[in-house]
Formats: structure tokens, C-alpha cells, sequence
């Protein structure tokens, strides 16, 4: 503004003249650039959202090359969701040849910073299948054939059938490990031509929003203010009720009292030798009418929650972080899942915090947030999998993990169970976790040094291959107990169940599949 009122002639009026003419010429190239190619628009795939130009330049070079031609961009034209229609088209016309991703930490250019990723992008024609290499450091690695792997376009649309982006992959074993996953499960939601569908029927569930939500919130000295009185752990003035709202720092994997807050607002981890275990005090509240308004957008009939952390990266103890919750307030960074009536939903509760899955999201995820978008591309086994002899076996562990406090007993009476919560113990529940986790890794068609392989790459293929699974945990349990204690236990129950019998009982086959996703589907 003060800029605008300068004097005519001024150098401050200059700045402000320079300033309003780049801004009309930003705005015009983005109305030329984004001219739909119906309308004969020269930039149909990359010419929308905040245009980049070096997407821009990277569809040029498409449309002028006649066999080969390589550019140098940034590894999001791979990966992004603004690029992904170029991507799909270059993957579809089987116009991609190679994608050689770059760490710039060594750094390559100097003169960037070292955080920034780019690629080198070979474009050609009829390529049969294109040859990728992700998180090089250096152009000596490209020699090592670990890090390079070949996806052909149908490999590349059974792992990311929704976005059509390029899975990233640190070896040509995760990438081999992931497209042999994906074989023996659909992906959650299915978007598009010819997706397989939804047969969870899951859904979204939006609730609380604390920017949109705001006048809604209470805290502990509003609700004192506004005449409530707390009445076993929950606000009550007269008839109405304030229900506690969840959030992500509050919870952990299989585990809706991991944490809570004090008078002050200060989160701390709650002790479990309490039985039964304590229940959450939040930072929030709001009125249980609201939190039912927000509930009839939904068609959703049961009395418990199933919850995943939206905060989650790669490199985490764990990234698909997953539990059951009260039928209550939840804040958008611990997205709720809805899912049809009929289905089991504690089954997929137990799917969503399986290893292996755990495995299938690290390789998905690039950013720090497990998206809906990201969920709904991870394959999960569907409800025709579960047989009543596969459900006998996954309910009673899942039943036990997640009924720890009796605000979850309407999750524990939907499994037909109407006893009290079991108590904590840390050593039990690992064992629990590990034969679920020995159950979904034979489920996906896998065998035992491929699971070994999820576990630590290093345990198989040696201490200086290029990829890592499940390294922060490794090295916070062998910190707290002295050894890696699930890579024991998990491997402890796949022999103990291979050893009884428990696979074949199940039918879960020999863990050697083959890729053929009607093999699970189709099971009695």
C-alpha cells in the first residue's frame, strides 16, 4: 500500500510499477498455460493447479521429440498429484523409457540445496517397460544393480491404480517385494475405469477441524466457565455432555490410551500398570449434540471407530499407525475410516496394523502425511478373505490388543464379547502382534526370507545393501531390550504355525505365490 501511494517518478513508485507488471505477466501466462487442449491449449497435462514451468518444459520436450529425449527436472514430475495426468500419459503412451532420481546431498550442484531431489527423465517411444533407480546420492550408483529396477505400465498401475504416480523404491527388491503384495490384494478404493471397486465399502469420515471448528472447542477452563461439571471423565451442565476429542499424539498402534493431558494442557504418556488401563483426558472437548450433527452426513452404524495417525513418515518406528477409538470426536490429524455395516471391521483394523502393509506404506508415502489418497491405494485384504476358521484366529488377538479400557467395550460387545477389559502386559501383546503379523505376511503370498527381508534387508542381503524397513525400531528395541525383539517373535510364530499346521488349517497356501490375486479370492 505505501509502495502504490508513492510519488510518481519515485523509486518506490518504480518498485511498485516493476512489481504490478510482473504480476499481470504471472497472471496472463498462467491463463495462456492453462487453455484446455480441447480449446487447443499447447500444455493439456501439466497446464493446471500452481504451474510449475518445469512441468511445462517436460511436456514440451514430449510433444517435440520424435524417438529420445532426456531432460533434467524435479523428481515431483514422478510424483506429485499436480503432474500425475503427464506421468499417467507418458506410463500409458509407453512413452517413458527411464527415471533416475537424484539426492542432491553430496552434493551434485553445488549451488542448489542439498535436500532438493531431481531426475533425469528419458523419454522414447513403444518402451515396453521403463527402468528406474530412486535416492541416488551420486552417477557412480546407477552401476549397482540393486538400486535399479524395471516396472512395466501394468506393474506401475497395480501398485498406484488411483494417482498413476511412480511408486518410489529404494532397491529392485522392494520394488519386486511391493508388485508381489500387490498381486495378492486390491488396493482399498479403486478410482476410475476399470478399478476393482470398494468392497470394504470404505469412507472418509471428516470431524473436527479445529480452524473451521474453533467456537466449538472446550477447553477444561471454558467448560468451568460455562457452568459444566466434570462427572467420571466427562463434562455434564444439566442434560448435555461434553465428549473428549481424540487426537493423534493421544494414541498409538493398537493402543487409544497411549497418552493424555493434564489440567495445563501438558501430554504425557499414560501408565499402563493401571487396570483397567486409564481413560483419556484431552486438551478438548465439544458437545455431544455437535459431534452427532457431524455424524448424520454418515451412514454409519457402529459404536467404535477405527482411527490411523495422518502424521507418518518413512523412517518412523512405524508409519501405517492404526487403532480402534471410542464412536466419539476425532481431529482431522487422526482421520476416522468408515466402512460398511456388514463387513469385519476388526479385521481390517488388524490388516491396516500388520507389518507387511507397514511395509507397502513406506514405500508409499514421500511426504509426512498418510493421506486419504495414499490409504486408499494400499492393499488390503478384502471381506470374502476371511473365513470363519481365518476370523477364529485373527479375533480373539485383535480382541485383546484393542479392549484395554472400558470406553472401547461397545468394540469388544461388537465381537461378541461382553467381558471386562484385558489388562496390560507388554510382553503378551508383542507376542499377540507377532502372530498377526506372521498371519497377514502368509496371507500376501509371502514367504519366510521374504518376511525376514521386511523385517531388516540387511539380515538377507547383507549390512551395506541400500534399503531399510524397519531400522528405527530396530534400533529402539535393541536401545531397550538388547536384541531386534520383533524380527524374534515375528519369525518365532511363523515357524511355531508353520510348525502345527496353523497355515494349512487356515489355508493359507505355502507362502510361494505366484502373483495371482484370484488364489486369496477365491478360497473357500
Amino acid at each position: 500500500k505505501a509502495l502504490e501511494k508513492a510519488a510518481p517518478g519515485s523509486s518506490d513508485r518504480a518498485q511498485f510499477d516493476r512489481f504490478i507488471k510482473a504480476k499481470r505477466e504471472a497472471e496472463a501466462t498462467g491463463e495462456f498455460v492453462r487453455v484446455s487442449g480441447d480449446d487447443g491449449g499447447r500444455f493439456a497435462l501439466t497446464g493446471r493447479g500452481d504451474v510449475n514451468t518445469y512441468a511445462l518444459f517436460a511436456e514440451l520436450f514430449a510433444d517435440l521429440a520424435r524417438q529420445r529425449a532426456g531432460v533434467i527436472v524435479p523428481t515431483g514430475i514422478a510424483t506429485d498429484a499436480t503432474t500425475a495426468p503427464f506421468f499417467a500419459y507418458l506410463v500409458e503412451r509407453k512413452r517413458l523409457a527411464r527415471l533416475v532420481d537424484f539426492e542432491n546431498s553430496k552434493p551434485i550442484f553445488p549451488s542448489v540445496h542439498r535436500s532438493f531431489k531431481f531426475a533425469l527423465l528419458t523419454l522414447g517411444r513403444d518402451e515396453p517397460a521403463a527402468q528406474f533407480a530412486f535416492f541416488l546420492a551420486e552417477p557412480a550408483q546407477l552401476a549397482e544393480p540393486e538400486r535399479n529396477f524395471i516396472l512395466s505400465p501394468a506393474d506401475i498401475a497395480a501398485i498406484n491404480p488411483n494417482s498413476k504416480t511412480a511408486p518410489v523404491f529404494r532397491t529392485r527388491a522392494d520394488a519386486e517385494l511391493t508388485a508381489k503384495i500387490y498381486a495378492n490384494a486390491p488396493v482399498l478404493i479403486g478410482e476410475g475405469e476399470g478399478a476393482k471397486g470398494n468392497s470394504w465399502g470404505a469412507f472418509y469420515l471428516r470431524l473436527i477441524h479445529y480452524g473451521d471448528h474453533s467456537e466449538e472447542l472446550y477447553s477444561q477452563e471454558r467448560a468451568i466457565t460455562e457452568g459444566f461439571q466434570l462427572v467420571e471423565n466427562a463434562w455434564r451442565r444439566d442434560q448435555e455432555i461434553l465428549l473428549p476429542v481424540y487426537e493423534s499424539k493421544f494414541v498409538n498402534l493398537l493402543d487409544h490410551c497411549y497418552a493424555t493431558s493434564d489440567n495445563n494442557g501438558n501430554t504425557f504418556e499414560i501408565d499402563k500398570k493401571a487396570q483397567p488401563v486409564k481413560e483419556l483426558f484431552p486438551r478438548y472437548w465439544v458437545a455431544k449434540r455437535f459431534f452427532n450433527d457431524l455424524m448424520t452426513k454418515y451412514k454409519y452404524g457402529r459404536k467404535w471407530l477405527l482411527a490411523y495417525r495422518d502424521i507418518a513418515r518413512s523412517n518412523d518406528v512405524r508409519t501405517m499407525i492404526t487403532m480402534a477409538i471410542p464412536k466419539g470426536p476425532a481431529s482431522v490429524n487422526l482421520p476416522t475410516l468408515g466402512f460398511s455395516d456388514e463387513a469385519p471391521g476388526h479385521a481390517l483394523l488388524a490388516n491396516m496394523a500388520a507389518l507387511s502393509l507397514d511395509f507397502v506404506a513406506r514405500q508409499s508415502i514421500s511426504g509426512t502425511h498418510m493421506t486419504f489418497g495414499v490409504l486408499k491405494q494400499l492393499p488390503i485384504l478384502p471381506p470374502n478373505f476371511y473365513t470363519e476358521p481365518r476370523l477364529a484366529f485373527i479375533t480373539p488377538r485383535v480382541l485383546e490388543l484393542t479392549y484395554t479400557s472400558n470406553s472401547l467395550a461397545p468394540f469388544a460387545q461388537d465381537l461378541g464379547y461382553d467381558g471386562p477389559p484385558f489388562g496390560w502386559d507388554e510382553d503378551r501383546r508383542a507376542l499377540l502382534r507377532a502372530e498377526l503379523d506372521a498371519f497377514y505376511a502368509r496371507a500376501y503370498g509371502l514367504d519366510r526370507n521374504e518376511l525376514r527381508y521386511i523385517l531388516d534387508p540387511a539380515d538377507v542381503m547383507g549390512p551395506d545393501y541400500p534399503s531399510e524397513t524397519f531400522r528405527v525400531l530396530k534400533e529402539k528395541e535393541i536401545r531397550n531390550f538388547g536384541e531386534y525383539r520383533t524380527r524374534r517373535l515375528v519369525l518365532e510364530a511363523w515357524d511355531r504355525m508353520e510348525a502345527d499346521g496353523n497355515f494349512t488349517e487356515l489355508d493359507l497356501g505355502h507362502g510361494t505365490s505366484t502373483g495371482s490375486t484370484d488364489r486369496l479370492l477365491e478360497l473357500p
